[in-house]
């Protein structure tokens, strides 16, 4: 396997060979883990001398939750994060107008030309119009220059070295199931597991090297669950505000100030924003997020006069 992943590192592009990178140090844990359950299950087999029905449920409900994490987890990882559309780039006349123009008001005249016409409620802290020079283009609501990916990403709440990729519009709802599945992964194994643990205590265990195992098994499940309990709770939460990370740090900033709930609907749209209309795809590693990245709804009164409110080809903004 370490032959073949080296392989794979020459030909594939080095962002796929990264992110391939990911699911190979995820590999060893969960080989691990399964390991490790195989024991508990002889020790369960050897005490009871037949497979009882509770036995099969933990089982399936166990490979239910692994398949969900691993589905969840190559979506969070293999999805391409957005990047602004066309209509957010500058022209080759406005980008040469750009270059000419000293910074300074002439600069942000280019810039509120050029956006005239676009769904940009937000600005800088100095309340001009948010520009990459790097990408070259006018920043929609809610995106932001990735250091790390060199792109602007659309709706962008974190760069994740844990899957090697940004995470944002495009993935964020995968990024949320997958912690979730990953808690509940952890949990199920940490309270099946927990009866054994006991009896490793206890001497009720028989003395093979695989009672370790248990041990071993019990405390990497509990001490996963805290940390994912404690990072899930608190994206549950951006979820509810309908806040990105990046927003929960720097509030964003509108024509007339700084808004911490500019873009929140209340509780039950903000979770419709993430998760869609359809609530049979909520649990599902499948994208069902509603809007195209570029605009949001916004609960602001007081918008941006500048700005046309059903801009043509986009989301309008809407107000409360």
């Amino acid at each position: 396997m370490t032959a073949l992943f080296l392989q794979l590192r020459k030909v594939l592009p080095s962002h796929f060979a990264n992110r391939w990178a990911c699911m190979y140090r995820w590999k060893g844990f969960i080989s691990g883990i399964r390991h490790n359950i195989s024991a508990r299950l002889v020790f369960a087999y050897c005490n009871d001398n037949y497979v009882s029905l509770l036995l099969v449920v933990c089982l399936l409900a166990y490979h239910l939750l692994f398949a969900m994490f691993v589905w969840s987890y190559w979506k969070t990882i293999f999805t391409l994060p957005m990047n602004p559309s066309k209509e957010f780039h500058l022209s080759y006349a406005e980008k040469e107008l750009l270059e000419r123009e000293p910074r300074g008001e002439a600069h942000q005249e280019v810039l509120r030309r050029a956006a005239r016409d676009l769904p940009i409620y937000t600005r800088t802290m100095s309340g001009a119009i948010r520009y990459c020079d790097r990408c070259q283009l006018i920043k929609p609501d809610r995106c932001h220059h990735c250091s790390v990916c060199d792109k602007c990403i659309l709706k962008m709440d974190h760069h994740c070295p844990w899957v090697n990729n940004c995470v944002g519009f495009s993935n964020y709802k995968f990024f949320l199931l997958f912690l979730a599945y990953s808690l509940l992964y952890c949990l199920f194994i940490a309270a099946t597991d927990l009866q054994y643990f006991v009896k490793f205590w206890t001497n009720g265990l028989p003395d093979t090297q695989a009672k370790f195992h248990i041990m071993f098994l019990f405390f990497a499940a509990a001490m996963f669950s805290v940390s994912l309990s404690s990072l899930f709770g608190y994206h549950c939460w951006l979820v509810s505000k309908n806040k990105s990370t990046l927003e929960a740090f720097r509030s964003p900033v509108f024509r007339h100030g700084t808004d911490k709930n500019g873009f929140s609907l209340g509780f039950s749209k903000n979770m419709r924003q993430v998760f869609g209309d359809e609530k049979k795809y909520w649990l599902l590693p499948i994208f069902s997020s509603l809007g195209d990245g570029c605009s949001f709804p916004t609960c602001l009164v007081n918008q941006d006069p500048e700005q046309p409110s059903t801009p043509a080809g986009l989301n309008s903004t809407t107000k409360k």
